[in-house]
């Protein structure tokens, strides 16, 4: 194989493989490890995505307003393998997700478990991603 076809291969790996390393980041660069919250609320949508699924649910604040809430959990593979499906959540599920506040003061949270309204508790987080045991 000539250089040039071999700097070209390197290169085009490098450029698929790049996107995705760069889109993901750690724990600590967003959330909180010292405030630890926990909501309760009706899912509003469940996004089944890469590379972190999101459950999005309206929770009523102290003074009565509707505030929703975007849950950061683990990418679907793992969540998969913790017993989750796509149908796990619906609109209108009544949930209560524990986890740790975003830093910027957002109504973001990173899941660590969402209990579902027959009272099962599914583990939502990464064991890795520098997140409080």
């Amino acid at each position: 194989m000539n250089r040039k076809a071999v700097l070209f291969a390197i290169a085009s790996l490098l450029a698929v493989s790049a996107p995705s390393a760069f889109a993901h980041h750690s724990f600590a660069a967003e959330f909180d490890g010292n405030a630890p919250v926990t909501i309760k609320g009706k899912v509003t949508n469940f996004e089944w995505v890469n590379p972190h699924s999101w459950v999005h649910i309206d929770v009523v604040d102290e003074n009565g307003n509707t505030v929703n809430w975007s849950c950061e959990t683990a990418p679907p593979n793992m969540l998969y393998r913790s017993g989750w499906r796509k149908d796990s959540l619906k609109p209108g599920d009544e949930v209560v997700i524990e986890g740790f506040k975003a830093k910027d003061g957002s109504h973001t949270m990173n899941a660590r478990t969402v209990t579902t309204p027959d009272g099962k508790k599914f583990f939502a987080g990464t064991t890795t991603d520098g997140a409080p045991k």
